[in-house]
């Protein structure tokens, strides 16, 4: 018997102390490595793009993954390539949190366009307004204390 799933995840996840760290015109070695690790995990990615201090993921999430450990995996792979590599020599890390927000599948092209154009998009928003939004959005509270920490 099969079993049925469609879960469609955007993780958010920023430099330590939101540096801008990352290098635009790198970037693409970077998201290249984060697809490999999703593949390997039986996971789609739709859409992957970002800033220099931070990155969106977009991804379908195999029922047998647990989100926590994906993006921890994600998390620590990264950090330990992206330190070792020459084109991002300023990358500190990975700050502690991350977003992790739910879709419906109705919604995936229009996140797909929304990720793709993310420099365009910062042209008129900051991260963290940018941030700010998506959290509230999604009914999540803000935690002052912790928020971009």
């Amino acid at each position: 018997m099969s079993s049925y799933r469609q879960i469609i995840y955007q993780i958010v996840i920023r430099t330590k102390y939101s540096q801008k760290t990352l290098s635009l015109d790198e970037n693409d070695k970077l998201f290249k490595y984060i697809w490999g690790i999703i593949k390997n995990k039986n996971c789609h990615l739709y859409r992957i793009n970002g800033m220099e201090e931070h990155i969106h993921i977009l991804f379908g999430l195999h029922p047998s993954i647990a989100l926590a450990d994906i993006v921890r995996d994600l998390k620590t792979a990264t950090s330990i390539w992206l330190k070792s590599s020459t084109s991002f020599p300023y990358f500190k890390g990975w700050a502690d949190g991350y977003a992790a927000l739910t879709y419906s599948y109705n919604d995936k092209n229009k996140l797909i366009n929304y990720i793709k154009n993310q420099q365009e998009h910062h042209r008129n928003e900051s991260f963290e307004e940018e941030y700010r939004s998506l959290l509230m959005e999604h009914g999540i509270e803000i935690e002052e204390r912790y928020f971009l920490k």
